[in-house]
């Protein structure tokens, strides 16, 4: 085996409709050599693993798991559909495997069209003839018509039991139905046998019913791209396909349409619709240089965009990767159900068996009663909607959380956020809007029109909000600052570069403090704008003190209302900010919140560890700066719209830049924990009262398969309840969004 052949692979996999399929085909492919790192994404219906070519082709691959009944293709290749049991013709099959790679996401066939369609056509066919049969002709041969039904019935789920039997998986709702089915011809109940086997593809096909529909939201994400795209050459204009789009090509947008590619905006001015990506109710206003996404709808005019973005990484693609890549990412609650499951059906096997033998061995009962008896029970044996009542509840919750602008990378996030009881807040960006003005410029040893152009010379090319400040005010006075070279940038303290042979410095008053060029009256005034609750910076050379610029970043409108609703929940709020003592307490003081102050990255690493050891702590910020606090915390949540960082660096983003999301992130984990144990308890009591029902011989075979299969479909539908999700203050909310904030510290 050697690095370079050993790959990561992915494949669509179809006809999974609940958890123990996905245990299923875990199981199949898990002990062939060369095969690691298995994960199944249930809802997205994909197949990861980590493979080495040279033990184990990609061919035999799909073989163990089409061996189970499920369809299987390459990524960029349509799935076979399952088969489960039903062999495809020769030249279907060869059309499949040559048919092109299309660019749109692969859609389920008719139901009709599947294995499981076709088990329900045939079953359901057979059990009407058998049923006219008894009319007609009578009871005698009507049984030999019901025996047929069902050994051609359940001859596909059998040849799956045998299958799974052989990938190390012998308890299996298929095993199970084949030996009750089987056994109530070896007692003569040959048409309740029949009729089993006609609700367990009832069952089937309510199942994958159930799950289609939960798949149903993130299809929608990806349906918010459009497939075309008016592409512009020269002074023509030609309709291309929009996953075809380059990187720098313009596209036109005319008013109506969705945005093809993200992109900036090159020329026009109009209001676009974000809320089929961020979840954004408010238009928001669009001219040359915005930043426009995939999937928006401009609103007014036209508009050209320069496409900074190839349709495999805009932001809708990177949301639906990321939503299908969360579901791999099991909570401690689908771990330990996932746990408790492989014994609890060999335990329900091991009582049907008692059931079966042990009353007419020790109590000279009757043979065929218990024997019926054991053999119903059996159908209460399979785990499938215990299994399922976690990742369909996580799927769907990912599905609404991304549909308002809140994703979270996983169950294990949605099961932690729901039990956080403490939130910090970093400021800059995050409770502030991230776009602080210069308001005063206090000249110490020359001009204002100096410090202030000095200070433009340090910060030229800076993306930090303090310095782009710098930089507005200076363009807005005409102020041209003098070239610079060798800048360097400190996370938290300040910028430094080099001007006629000198090196200044932008930075925290403590750093002048410390170069020793910091005078009483200099100290005083810095003090005195601070308590304002405005951030002051110093311009300073290593030997003399230019001046003092200060700035304000204004609190975001609905941050005290975030807090406040927060403390209503049971959630403390602490803001922690690089920025001084008395800036933080202005700032804490209008929103309405405890504030830690003068924190470097570290700093805020140790604060929340400190918090952790009282609560469970969530970290939100910008996604740079504030990484290292993002990690320490329990849940990590990231600012920003659509920004690599929101998406990827945190265990969460809040796409809106909406500190009330906040509140809604909570509330989502909240009901999805709620809706998760309302689905445990369905589908253990089902399970309970059926069990007792069973032996008490109030319930019978075709009753039992009910219990299994109606179980799963509750539990599945209960979980889609979560796509209906709507956090109040997100429905009513009718706030202007803020400029994005910019991803760094403040100077101070």
């Amino acid at each position: 085996m050697t690095e370079q052949s050993v790959k990561r692979r992915e494949w669509r996999v179809t006809g999974m409709d609940c958890g123990s399929c996905a245990a299923k085909v875990r199981a199949a492919v898990t002990d062939l050599p060369g095969v690691a790192d298995v994960e199944i994404a249930l809802m997205a219906e994909r197949l990861h693993l980590t493979l080495d070519p040279d033990r184990t082709t990609p061919a035999q691959v799909e073989r163990a798991v089409r061996a189970l009944g499920f369809g299987i293709g390459p990524e960029t290749e349509p799935a076979q559909p399952a088969a489960h049991g039903f062999v495809l013709p020769n030249a279907v099959a060869a059309a499949a495997a040559t048919a092109p790679q299309p660019a749109p996401p692969q859609r389920t066939p008719p139901w009709y069209r599947t294995g499981k369609g076709k088990l329900l056509i045939l079953t359901g066919a057979m059990l009407a003839v058998a049923w006219a049969v008894r009319l007609i002709v009578g009871s005698a041969v009507a049984d030999l018509v019901f025996v047929a039904a069902t050994l051609i019935a359940v001859a596909p789920v059998a040849r799956r039991a045998i299958a799974t039997a052989r990938a190390g998986m012998p308890f299996t709702i298929e095993m199970l139905m084949t030996i009750a089915a089987l056994g109530a011809l070896f007692i003569g109940a040959a048409e309740e046998a029949a009729l089993v086997v006609f609700l367990f593809a009832v069952g089937e096909r309510l199942e994958s019913l159930a799950a289609g529909k939960a798949r149903d939201g993130i299809r929608a994400l990806a349906d918010l791209v459009p497939r075309s795209a008016r592409l512009v050459v020269g002074d023509e204009i030609r309709a291309v396909d929009a996953a075809d789009l380059t990187i720098g090509q313009v596209v036109q947008v005319r008013p109506g349409d969705r945005v093809p590619a993200d992109g900036v905006v090159v020329v026009g001015l109009s209001e676009v619709d974000e809320s089929p990506v961020t979840g954004e109710s408010v238009p928001s206003l669009k001219r040359s240089g915005s930043t426009v996404y995939a999937g928006s709808i401009n609103a007014q005019a036209e508009l050209r965009l320069r496409v900074t973005r190839a349709a495999a990484d805009n932001t809708i693609a990177r949301i639906v990767r990321l939503v299908e890549e969360a579901e791999t990412a099991r909570a401690p609650t689908e771990r330990f159900i996932d746990r408790f499951s492989r014994h609890y059906m060999p335990a329900v096997v091991t009582l049907a068996l008692l059931v079966a033998v042990g009353p007419p061995l020790l109590a000279d009962a009757a043979w065929q009663v218990w024997i019926y008896r054991g053999l119903a029970l059996l159908l209460i044996g399979c785990p499938c909607a215990l299994v399922i009542s976690v990742p369909a509840s996580i799927a769907s919750a990912l599905s609404a959380g991304a549909r308002q602008g809140v994703l979270m990378k996983g169950g294990a996030v949605i099961e932690t956020a729901a039990a956080i009881d403490c939130v910090a807040f970093d400021k800059t960006g995050t409770l502030t809007q991230g776009r602080p003005d210069v308001l005063d410029i206090v000249a110490i040893d020359g001009r204002s029109t100096t410090v202030l152009a000095t200070a433009a010379a340090v910060e030229t090319g800076s993306s930090h909000p303090l310095a782009q400040a710098i930089l507005r005010r200076a363009a807005a006075e005409g102020v041209v600052p003098p070239p610079s070279s060798a800048a360097v940038a400190t996370p938290g303290l300040g910028a430094s570069a080099v001007l006629n042979g000198i090196r200044w410095t932008v930075g925290a008053p403590r750093l002048a403090e410390a170069a020793g060029v910091l005078s009483d009256c200099a100290r005083s005034r810095a003090a005195q704008l601070q308590a304002q609750g405005k951030t002051v910076v110093a311009v300073f050379a290593p030997d003399r003190l230019l001046g003092l610029i200060a700035l304000r970043d204004e609190p975001r409108p609905e941050a005290a209302e975030a807090v406040s609703r927060l403390a209503a929940m049971g959630v403390q709020s602490v803001m922690l900010t690089g920025d001084n003592a008395s800036t933080a307490a202005a700032v804490a003081g209008q929103i309405g919140l405890d504030h830690r102050a003068d924190l470097l990255p570290e700093d805020k690493v140790a604060e929340i560890r400190d918090l952790a050891r009282l609560s469970r702590v969530m970290m939100v910020g910008d996604g740079i700066n504030d990484a290292p606090a993002l990690a320490a915390a329990q849940v990590g949540v990231a600012m920003g719209s659509g920004t690599d960082v929101a998406l990827e660096t945190a265990d969460g983003a809040l796409l809106r830049n909406r500190v009330t999301d906040v509140v809604a992130l909570l509330r989502l984990a909240r009901a999805t924990m709620s809706n998760i144990r309302q689905n445990v308890a369905i589908a253990l009591g089902l399970k309970l009262v059926f069990l007792v029902t069973t032996v008490l011989g109030v319930t019978g075979l075709w009753i039992a398969v009910l219990a299994d299969t109606g179980a799963t479909v509750l539990v599945t539908l209960n979980a889609l309840r979560l796509l209906g999700f709507r956090d109040r203050i997100s429905a009513t909310t009718n706030l202007r969004p803020a400029a994005t904030a910019a991803t760094s510290e403040p100077l101070t």
